[in-house]
């Protein structure tokens, strides 16, 4: 469990690790890469790279820190992944319930066996339910997301590789957009964030703008850093509110 470089949360949780690939968005997928490093290091929680695996030894991470945090769940995985045993996804459950002080924010492309799961089970107050869209393609996952109830549910659109079209919002109480990074990074267009961007604030959404990744809004590639998370000449880091 460590801190991390991602800018809506405050730290990793990876219960598990490792995914497989089921939509556009996970053709060059940033935690694969990394877990080819991970693995290249020595460090035995990735001797078979990025090969779906549970993660008891990490279980009671969250136990151990008492100031409170937000925590975002499997950056490394998909916590409703096919192979996700259900006894163990109720352990990690358990865990959040244990630990009301955090926040702890789960994302997930599939959407339709977190759906299935909550059909189940009982969402703790402290967690926040989102999805990925990467394009229009997959706006339906919201429409499944939208039927959850969760404290907060949240859709992020990275990485944005095509235009996310007409959203229906509704329900939803936060928006992420960003670009891909990394040196297949596929292009971002300013015209599909500002098309979520306009949708968001028509329909009250909190719109928080991550980054434009490896391209530029110039349409120019070069390293993320330079090319920075300025949208509409202003860092756009908004959050939802949180419901009482």
């Amino acid at each position: 469990m460590n801190t991390t470089k991602i800018e809506w949360t405050d730290r990793v949780w990876n219960p598990s690790k490792g995914c497989s690939k089921i939509s556009e968005g996970c053709k060059y997928c940033y935690a694969e890469s990394f877990a080819k490093r991970l693995k290249a290091m020595g460090m035995k929680d990735y001797e078979d790279g990025f090969n779906f695996k549970i993660l008891p030894n990490r279980l009671d991470e969250p136990l151990k820190i008492k100031k409170p945090q937000k925590f975002f769940v499997n950056s490394m995985s998909d916590l409703f992944h096919e192979n996700m045993p259900d006894e163990y996804l109720n352990q990690i459950f358990d865990i959040i319930k244990e630990t009301p002080q955090h926040t702890y924010q789960i994302l997930t492309k599939r959407a339709e066996n977190m759906f299935e799961y909550f059909k189940y089970h009982e969402i703790p107050e402290n967690v926040w339910i989102g999805v990925t869209v990467e394009n229009s393609s997959y706006t339906f996952r919201i429409d499944i997301l939208r039927k959850i109830n969760a404290t907060i549910k949240f859709v992020s659109f990275e990485p944005l590789i095509g235009s996310a079209g007409k959203i229906n919002l509704k329900n939803i109480d936060w928006a992420i957009v960003g670009g891909e990074s990394g040196n297949r990074a596929r292009l971002i267009k300013p015209e599909w964030v500002n098309e979520i961007y306009l949708q968001c604030k028509k329909q009250n959404v909190p719109f928080f703008f991550k980054q434009w990744g490896t391209w530029g809004a110039d349409g120019i590639k070069r390293n993320k850093k330079v090319n920075g998370r300025l949208f509409k000449n202003k860092e756009w880091l908004e959050y939802p509110a949180i419901k009482l």
